[in-house]
């Protein structure tokens, strides 16, 4: 078989960083995004505003082309990648992110755009070691990475985060800073930043590997190396011809582990291993205490309790090209009139990207127009969250009440989606399924597109199992009952009913207990999932949620529910982790 057939059946992976000013990050990301889309190309780009570093597999033409089109963006003509080849695609999906650093450091004035060490070529350096030229060879990468494989003699510097390498460099003799010091890593991308750092603090001949491991095992293969090189996809390592290595890590904790470490019943894949199994929980713990503290921060005080003014875009669609702005925005369903919205346009209220547009101005797609609003306060919201569970896929709450779950209307930083956002920013959790105001409970947000599709679906198709608690008014005659009954919306303020011509709507209904106090604390299984459908069954069958201002016999009209929350909590949910396609269930109850 010739060179080109064989890599018609064989993937491409590359790696590839340039420092240099990037400006206009989220349209590069959108189009970089469709382009992978259209290419199906697997890996992860990042975007920063130093420069760009990327890890993709896929077959040639298609990376080929992809990199021609990264190289068309202003500053990044010459970027360099290096290749490997592979049996199996070295990445599952296709992600590009916007990050403050190509790699965190932490340090400031440390700018590989203006400024980089002297390099020194693989082959220079290979040449330096068969001489037996005196040189310290520095290990900059993690501990981890390390384990697998190193020059024959280096000094790893000992860290299990590159952002605590500046720390780290307290520990080498003082004697190096007069001798060469030669420093790598896997790609080169943190030698950029390591070596400047190291002449800053008095190191005298500091060089960097150029291109990196990647790079002499290109140019070199295995010359004074031990082991094979630790890489960040799919194929955990490579050896020195470039072909994919035997190694395994764990995702937990990415310790290397050994033939018995993958037999030992601690050995869990994609969740822990026999090196960190014990410290699995205390870690999750350390994780929800932190984001519990950062909770207690972003609303302390709860940030709506302050007048601010709130951005409301207002979507162009296509069917309003060509309008002008008045027209536009008195076709939209909102409560003002035509009359009220000329006045916010003449009070400036209406913009388009920051600046004040006039009513007569033509409107088109695309346009950034946002109607601006004064707001004095928002309803309160309650503080009292619990967290518990996180990964990089899923964010498990307990939710408090009251509090919203979507900014709209009256609630926009009191809603879980705005605050949460702020929390792990620049993520943007998104809630797979929903709780009303004034209901608590477990609740799952996602961050990312794919664990979003494969967490809805299951609430969708039904296979999400979610269980509640209510407390309702009488004591019913039965101890179970299924009930169906079809429901519609009946006003924009957000109000059900049930409606022969409604949607289909079935809850399961349990009885736990009667009480002496003429109440009984039911369980409510909703086997569809439709807004409201827990009260308005209870209700239907004559025995409605204790403090349901709404859908109980006190119900009054929406806008002045004030109560805090009603007898009603999610207390259990149970459904597929998007990623390891393990079940989960989750826990948390309520004194109702």
């Amino acid at each position: 078989m010739n060179q080109n057939a064989l890599a018609l059946d064989r993937f491409l992976n590359v790696a590839a960083y340039h420092f240099t000013p990037l400006t206009q990050l989220d349209a590069h990301r959108q189009r970089l995004r469709e382009i992978g889309k259209r290419l199906r190309v697997k890996g992860t780009v990042l975007l920063t505003p130093e420069g760009i570093n990327l890890f993709l597999s896929g077959r040639e033409p298609q990376i080929d082309e992809f990199l021609t089109e990264v190289r068309a963006i202003a500053g990044l003509e010459q970027l360099v990648d290096k290749r490997s080849w592979s049996d199996e695609i070295a990445f599952h999906r296709f992600l590009v992110k916007i990050k403050s650093e190509i790699i965190a450091f932490g340090v400031e004035g440390i700018e590989p755009a203006t400024y980089t060490s002297p390099r020194i070529s693989a082959t220079e350096l290979r040449r330096w070691l068969d001489e037996g030229k005196p040189v310290h060879l520095l290990d900059t990468r993690n501990d981890y990475e390390v384990g697998i494989g190193t020059f024959d003699g280096a000094h790893a510097i000992g860290v299990d985060h590159f952002r605590d390498f500046p720390a780290a460099l307290a520990s080498l003799p003082p004697e190096w800073k007069d001798e060469p010091v030669v420093t790598f890593c896997t790609g080169g991308i943190r030698c950029e930043k390591a070596a400047p750092l190291m002449e800053r603090l008095g190191f005298q001949q500091v060089y960097q590997l150029d291109g990196g491991i990647l790079k002499y095992f290109e140019e070199e293969g295995g010359a004074h190396w031990h082991g094979d090189c630790f890489v960040f996809d799919q194929r955990v390592s490579v050896r020195p011809d470039l072909s994919p290595g035997e190694h395994v890590v764990c995702f937990a904790c990415q310790h290397v582990l050994e033939a018995d470490d993958l037999a030992s019943p601690l050995y869990e894949p994609a969740r822990s291993c026999p090196h960190c199994w014990k410290s699995v929980e205390e870690r999750m713990s350390e994780t929800l205490r932190q984001r519990s503290a950062a909770w207690l921060a972003a609303t302390d005080p709860p940030p709506g309790s302050q007048p601010y003014v709130q951005r409301r875009p207002l979507r162009v669609a296509q069917q309003h090209a060509g309008r002008t702005l008045i027209d536009f925005v008195s076709s939209l369903q909102t409560p003002l009139n035509r009359e009220q919205w000329l006045r916010e346009i003449e009070g400036s209220w209406v913009v388009r990207g920051d600046e004040p547009i006039a009513a007569g101005t033509i409107v088109q797609p695309g346009d950034s127009i946002a109607h601006l609003a004064e707001i004095e306060s928002e309803p309160p919201m309650s503080r009292d969250i619990q967290f518990l569970y996180e990964d990089e896929d899923w964010i498990v709450i307990n939710k408090p009440a009251p509090i919203a779950v979507h900014p709209s209307g009256r609630y926009c930083r009191h809603s879980l989606v705005w605050l949460l956002s702020q929390i792990y920013s620049p993520d943007k959790p998104r809630p797979a399924h929903r709780l009303d105001v004034v209901t608590t409970g477990i609740m799952v947000f996602t961050r990312n597109r794919l664990a979003a599709a494969r967490t809805q679906r299951q609430f969708e198709n039904g296979t999400a199992e979610k269980r509640y608690l209510a407390r309702v008014a009488g004591h019913p005659e039965f101890d179970e009952v299924v009930h169906s009954a079809a429901i519609a919306r009946t006003s924009a303020e957000g109000m059900r009913s049930l409606d022969p011509e409604g949607r289909e709507s079935t809850t399961r209904i349990r009885v736990l207990e009667r009480s002496p106090d003429g109440s009984a604390l039911i369980e409510a299984i909703p086997i569809t999932g439709r807004t409201n459908q827990i009260r308005l069954h209870l209700a239907d069958l004559g025995f409605p949620i204790i403090d349901d201002p709404w859908y109980g016999p006190q119900a009054v009209d929406r806008k002045s529910e004030t109560q805090s929350s009603i007898a009603l909590h999610a207390y259990q949910l149970a459904l597929v982790h998007p990623r390891t396609g393990k079940r989960m269930e989750f826990t948390a109850q309520r004194e109702l």
